[in-house]
């Protein structure tokens, strides 16, 4: 695939004519990847067009980025008086933390996780500082409470943001539990702000001449030191097992590309032997190796990830994962309509019993 080649090595696309690039670009877009693509060809010449297309995402991107790390600064403030853990998941974390999974990356809604004791507490403080719900619907409140991982979605009614409220990773239904508490315990505080990477000057972007991009552009913003206190991200082995989970354990594979690039991204920044050992353990505690094992393995396969060799090799059923990964085409509209109708699926079998699937369908089906 196109996208996949290119991310992996953005030499590839030096012979690229104008077709070439609008495919490129129409699949980045698509995947939610174009701000992750111009993070990779910082450093390569493209055609002028092509440049201000990656320089605008750029700027995108870290507009994205600015506003999840208020979002987490608001959320903390709001739950100041909360004595639990607060941890940030996904983009926001790898934002906040500095990590490079977090540079260029689309993020939308603000995701922690709280302790499943400790939620009516949350919930309360949030609603308190203007979050309000989103699903009134009092079967959907039901089901979240009763059989999902998070509280239904609250929105905030001034600035428009959407939270959701973990208390594990997936949902009370799915056939894995992975260890929430255990998730909780080994959480670390955010690290402090010198980060990996800062402000500064860097090297012209995409191989063109020219005024430099907006302030917001060109830093990487991370939280101040104030708005750190009392937040937290998951370990790094926990973190693979959390990307794992999203993209193999829980879902359609939505996003999939996205996903599984994080994936490659914290592989590489966390490698050592010592963290290869503790990702088996951690995986396994947390009855996500099949998940983990799959992330590895196709990290490897489509990015380049570097592994060690006992956890190379291949699964007959992971064509089937990379077919429906790579199910677009080059305009960004969705491909292999049979696959993915069985991924999709796939993804509501995973999440409950086959008796609470068929009475959740036929309520949703009644209600339109």
């Amino acid at each position: 695939m196109l996208l996949v080649d290119a991310l992996r090595n953005p030499a590839t696309t030096r012979n690229l004519d104008a077709q070439g690039w609008t495919e490129l670009l129409s699949m980045a877009r698509a995947e939610q990847l174009l701000g992750t693509l111009a993070e990779r060809f910082k450093t390569e010449s493209v055609p002028p067009k092509v440049a201000e297309i990656l320089a605008e995402a750029q700027v995108n991107a870290d507009y994205l980025r600015r506003s999840a790390l208020w979002e987490a600064d608001c959320a903390r403030r709001a739950l100041a008086g909360f004595g639990g853990k607060v941890v940030l998941l996904k983009g926001t974390a790898y934002v906040a933390a500095g990590l490079k999974a977090g540079e260029g990356r689309s993020i939308g809604d603000l995701d922690i996780l709280v302790a499943r004791d400790d939620l009516p507490q949350v919930e309360a403080a949030l609603l308190a500082a203007g979050w309000e719900w989103v699903k009134p619907d009092p079967y959907d409140d039901a089901y979240y409470r009763d059989h999902m991982h998070e509280l239904p979605p609250l929105i905030h009614k001034l600035r428009d943001r959407m939270i959701d409220v973990h208390h594990t990773i997936l949902p009370l239904t799915a056939r894995q539990t992975p260890d929430a508490a255990g998730m909780l315990g080994a959480a670390i505080p955010l690290p402090p702000a010198g980060g990996v990477r800062g402000g500064g000057e860097q090297s012209e972007p995409y191989g063109i001449s020219g005024p430099p991009l907006t302030a917001v552009a060109s830093q990487r913003l991370r939280l101040p030191a104030s708005g750190r206190e009392g937040l937290y991200i998951l370990s790094p082995t926990d973190m693979v097992c959390h990307g794992a989970a999203h993209l193999f354990a829980d879902g359609d594979l939505a996003g999939g590309l996205r996903n599984l690039w994080d994936v490659h991204c914290l592989l590489g920044q966390f490698s050592s032997a010592e963290f290869w050992v503790q990702l088996r353990s951690r995986a396994s505690l947390h009855q996500l190796s099949e998940p983990v094992e799959r992330a590895v393995r196709l990290a490897h396969q489509l990015y380049g990830t570097q592994i060690p060799k006992d956890w190379a090799g291949w699964h007959r059923q992971d064509k089937w994962y990379v077919a429906r990964l790579t199910a677009r085409d080059g305009w960004g509209r969705p491909t292999r309509k049979f696959i993915r109708l069985l991924f999709y699926i796939r993804s509501h079998w995973l999440r409950m019993p086959p008796l609470m699937l068929a009475r959740h369908l036929w309520v949703k089906w009644r209600k339109g």
